[in-house]
């Protein structure tokens, strides 16, 4: 098999046939879930849904033999341009139905070799109809059903990359890369904006888990604890008597406050320890454990997972080096204020596309 470079209006048809081809994969994603809704409602032992499952998909293979099995045959005799339209439909349509029955109803299968099988169909016979209505366009039907095949993928399971690498290794066709690249990019945006779930993560958020949509940068990982403790830090001293620490810190809005022995950090107290201890004990006697730190170019992520891990809520922030010395105070409200620029960044990019 090889292929001829594709013209800029077959390029063209190829991404829109990517297009057509997501919005098929969201429905085809969508009939799945709703047959094995229908299942569930079944008033019999879950345990018989593959035996009534199974029922369909015989009748279906009985007339429709091709629709059996893994199907890789299918798939390279759909590449290779061996079928007919007439087969091509009924594969397209029977295997979709065979499949979907069979998955709906708790049957162990997968979805590579399927969605490949059906996209594939459905691509070459939009291929060999515009090879009729624009034979100028220089559409080419096996062209059509690889980026078919490959979009049917990439719309339903989100799966761009690994669905254009996938289509590659069937032909191992270099002038096929760019219609598979444009074809499953449109796919795939086409599914993200008609479909939330793909039809892999459908079933975990069926089951109460939140799903990401998509892959983001963790915000809190790319600032420094440095950057966002408070300052200044008021502190009090491991000799100093809890009377006078009281009376220094009555107009003093913290809660909690590093202990220093000199420039050494020593602990944290907090005020209700302070009030609640007799006034002429000191300071350093109501420190109950070593001091939990982080230090200026620790990430706020790895400030946040100390105070999860330990149950802290304020971390003295300390410089870095061999000595290092008190520079800040970190707390859970300032974890939560470190979000400020990014809210404020995606109101501003919210103003500019309504304006826009």
């Amino acid at each position: 098999m090889s292929f001829t470079e594709p013209s800029g209006g077959a390029l063209v048809l190829y991404v829109l046939l990517g297009a057509l081809v997501g919005v098929v994969s969201v429905g085809v994603t969508k009939a799945v879930y709703r047959i094995e809704d229908a299942f569930e409602h079944l008033s019999i032992h879950w345990m018989w849904w593959p035996a009534l499952g199974a029922l369909p998909v015989g009748v279906i293979g009985y007339f429709a033999p091709r629709t059996l099995g893994v199907g890789y045959d299918n798939i390279d005799a759909v590449l290779t341009g061996a079928l007919a339209a007439g087969p091509l439909l009924s594969l397209c349509v029977l295997k979709f139905a065979s499949w979907a029955i069979a998955l709906g109803s708790g049957t162990s299968g997968g979805t590579l070799a399927p969605l490949f099988t059906i996209g594939g169909a459905l691509g070459a016979l939009i291929g060999t109809a515009l090879t009729v209505l624009l034979p100028q366009a220089g559409v080419d039907p096996r062209v059509a059903a690889l980026v078919g095949m490959a979009a049917m993928f990439a719309g339903a399971s989100r799966a761009l990359l690994a669905s254009v690498v996938f289509a590659f290794e069937t032909t191992r066709q270099p002038l096929g890369l760019l219609p598979l690249l444009g074809g499953c990019s449109v796919a795939w945006l086409v599914s993200a904006a008609l479909m939330k779930h793909s039809i892999m993560t459908e079933r975990i958020a069926r089951r109460g888990r939140v799903v990401p949509a998509e892959y983001a940068a963790d915000w809190l990982a790319q600032w420094r604890a440095g950057e966002f403790s408070s300052r200044p830090v008021v502190t009090v001293g491991a000799a100093e008597t809890v009377g006078d620490a009281v009376r220094r810190l009555a107009t003093v809005a913290h809660q909690g406050f590093p202990v220093v022995d000199g420039k050494r950090v020593v602990g944290v107290v907090m005020r209700r320890a302070l009030v609640n201890a007799p006034p002429e004990h000191r300071v350093a006697q109501l420190i109950e454990r070593q001091p939990v730190v982080v230090h200026a170019s620790d990430t706020l992520r790895h400030a946040a997972d100390v105070m999860a891990h330990t149950g802290v809520g304020r971390l003295p922030v300390l410089s870095d080096g061999p000595n290092p010395t008190l520079v800040g105070m970190l707390t859970r409200s300032d974890l939560v204020g470190a979000h400020r620029p990014r809210l404020r960044a995606e109101r501003v990019a919210a103003r500019a596309l309504a304006r826009g």
